[in-house]
Formats: C-alpha cells, structure tokens, sequence
C-alpha cells in the first residue's frame, strides 16, 4: 500500500515501532505549571468579580447614563456603551494579561516578544472583542425590546450561524491581523504534507507557515476554517523544533480533526452552550434584578446597564460546563490521534513528538487530576505518548477504525 511505502522510505519497522521512554519534567516546566494553573484561577476570580463590580457600584449604569448624554439614538448609544464599557473592563484586567502573557512566558524562557509586539496584539484583540461585543449588544437588546418573553428562543436561532461565522472568519481574516502567514520554505517538506492531505481526502487546503516565533518559543500546528476556507497551518517553530516524521504525524493527527468534523462538531457544541447560556439568563436575570435594582441602577433587562449580568450569567454557566466540554475535547484530540498513528503508521515518530512538545513547551507529562479535569482540553501527554508507543493494529492484522477515511 502507499501508505506502507511512505513509511519504510523514512523509518526502519523496528524504529518506527522502539518504545519512547515519559520523561519526568524540569524544575522549570513544574514551576510553570504550577505559576499558570495559580493565575488562571486568579484571572477566573478576577474576571467575575470585575462584572460585579460593574453591577454591585452602578458602574454600568452610569455608562448607559454617560451614553444617553453624548446621543439618543440606541445603535450609537449603545456603540458608545460598549466602548466604554470594553476599555475599562480591558484595563482592570491589563496587570493580570501582562504578568501572564507577558512576564511569566519571558521567565521561563518561551518568548522573546517585544513590549511593542504585545501591546500592539493586546490593541488588536480589544478592538476585535468590542466589535463582536457591539453586534451582540445590539441583536440581544433589539430582540429584548421586540419580545421579553422569547428572546432568547429567537437569539438561539440567530447564534448557530452567528458561531459558524466565527469559526470561518477567524482564521481567514483575524489570525493574520497577529502574525505574518506565506507559503512554506522548505518545499520539499511541503509537498510531503500535499500529499499527507490527499491520502485523508483533505484536498484543496492551502498550507501556511505562520511566522509565531516573534511571540513564542512554543511550538504548533492545525488545520483551519470549514468547506472553502480550510488551510493547514504551521508554526515556523515548530518546523525548527520537529523532524520531518514528527511533523508528519502531527499533520496527520490536525487533519484527522477536519477528516473526522471536529470543527462542525465544535460551532454545534458552542451554539448549545450558547443557547444555555441565554435561557439561563432568561430564567435567572429577572429575579436578580427585582432583588438589586436599586444597587444596579436598572429595573428591566432590556435596559444596556444590564450587559455585565448578562456577561456574568454567561461565564457561570461556560464555568459549570466546562469539565463536560473539556471532557470532550480531550476524547476528540485522543481520535485525532488515532488517525494520525493509523494514516502514517509511524509510532516512535508520534512519541517523539508528543516528547518534543513537552520539553519545548514546559508541559508536564501527568497534570493535577482536578485540574486536568477542570482545565485541559488535551489528553495528558503521558496518556499521549503511551497510546503512541501501543497503538498498532495493522501489526496484528486488526482493522482500523479510521480506515475506510483515507487512501491507502
């Protein structure tokens, strides 16, 4: 078979087949755990106490009033709300992003971005998030006004699409607005990935080198976008950090997320908890509302002060479900895995990447469980590197799960 012939031509069968030992990890990478995991929860705390606080010392309202002064009209009013609203809540947590994106990723040695270069990203994302923000104000409070009873049955209907949208456009116009995307250098290596992409039916991706060393040390690579717009992308590290029948692999493993639907699979997921989100705020923001009015500075939902409810409600509810996502997150990257061991049946290959991911990105081999649950969206690398080194049915004469996905 081909796939049999690609390879031998690079790796012997007891190579490909030689166990990869799960190295304990550095003092290094077990003090950034442990540094990231303390300001993540600090962040969460952070995050929600910032929206009550603009809730609880009438903070919102006196933007609506602020608003109110400068126009009349509800879509510039509301424009000049989110504005407002956005940059103060984008300073409260500025101190926190600069120590986490910032100064940790330089202590430790995984970036060598500039203050300049990440300020100039931090712009971008504010001015990106309000933008969404806006659309998402207007709609919800159109439809507040239009129907106080449904809703959020008619913000349900609009969010599937709203979500697909997010998923088409985000690689193909907001990814490039943070680093530089071009055709790959190493041509050779690219025509290996071509045809990687036609043996898993992934024709017609266009293949990308984003230049992200200016922001990291660390390395990755996916694939992208839905139907037209999909694109196989790669960091310029991780081509530096990875051998050739390690990259192999990895395109292997992001293709078989497009094989495989993830993606449509992630907008149905995040619409339902989309559509969670807003029949709890239709069932919960009333009473509060009747409780604190006088604290909030609003008595309607339909009133623009009550934006941080509505956002609090909502990282509650993405707070309580994010286990069950996590959860499966990590079974979806454990399938990708699987295709990407079965399309290039190179194993040690696989190990050594997952190896290479550890050591380059100061992972640790087995998290928390706790936090491993409540936090990771991947499958730990020890239970990575194991599935590498013991998967391979076709040895045995099994059948392949993912077989009948790809060309042989």
């Amino acid at each position: 078979m081909e796939g049999d012939r690609g390879s031998n031509q690079t790796a012997g069968v007891g190579e490909a087949q030689a166990l990869v030992s799960i190295p304990e990890p550095s003092a290094s990478a077990l003090e950034y755990y442990w540094v990231r995991n303390s300001l993540w929860g600090i962040d969460l705390a952070w995050g929600i106490a910032v929206l009550a606080l603009f809730l609880f010392m009438g903070w919102s309202a006196r933007i609506r009033d602020f608003a109110g002064r400068l126009t009349r009209g509800r879509v510039r009013s509301a424009l000049i709300y989110v504005a407002v609203f956005s940059a103060l809540a984008a300073l409260l947590a500025l101190p926190l992003d600069f120590i986490r994106g910032y100064v940790v990723e330089h202590r430790f040695g995984l970036s060598d971005q500039t203050l300049v270069k990440w300020l100039s990203d931090q712009a971008i994302e504010f001015a990106v998030e309000t933008a969404t923000t806006f659309v998402t104000v207007v709609v919800i409070y159109a439809l507040l006004r239009h129907s106080p009873r449904r809703w959020w049955l008619y913000a349900s209907a609009l969010a599937l699409p709203f979500v697909f949208v997010i998923f088409v456009v985000d690689p193909v116009w907001v990814a490039p607005l943070f680093n530089k995307f071009g055709p790959m250098k190493d041509t050779r290596l690219e025509a290996r990935i071509h045809a990687l992409a036609e043996r898993a039916g992934v024709e017609g991706a266009r293949i990308y080198e984003v230049e992200k060393s200016v922001d990291t040390n660390k390395v990755n690579a996916y694939v992208a976008g839905l139907f037209a717009t999909k694109r196989i992308v790669l960091w310029d590290t991780i081509i530096r950090q990875l051998g050739e029948r390690q990259l192999l692999f990895v395109m292997g493993h992001e293709m078989g997320h497009y094989v495989l639907r993830h993606g449509q699979q992630n907008v149905i997921l995040v619409w339902a908890l989309t559509v969670l989100s807003l029949y709890a705020a239709y069932r919960l923001c009333g009473g509060l509302i009747r409780r604190h009015h006088a604290r909030f500075g609003f008595e309607r939902l339909d009133d623009i002060a009550s934006w941080p409810l509505l956002s609090l409600v909502f990282a509650l509810v993405m707070l309580v479900t994010q286990p069950a996502f996590n959860a499966f997150g990590r079974y979806k990257e454990h399938e990708a895995d699987r295709f990407g061991l079965e399309i290039t049946r190179d194993n040690r290959a696989a190990a050594e990447a997952f190896l290479r991911l550890q050591q380059q990105n100061l992972d640790v081999p087995r998290p928390n469980p706790v936090l491993h649950i409540l936090r990771d969206s991947h499958p730990s690398l020890a239970e990575r590197i194991d599935f590498a080194n013991t998967y391979r049915p076709w040895a045995t004469g099994e059948p392949l799960v993912y077989g009948d996905k790809f060309r042989r």
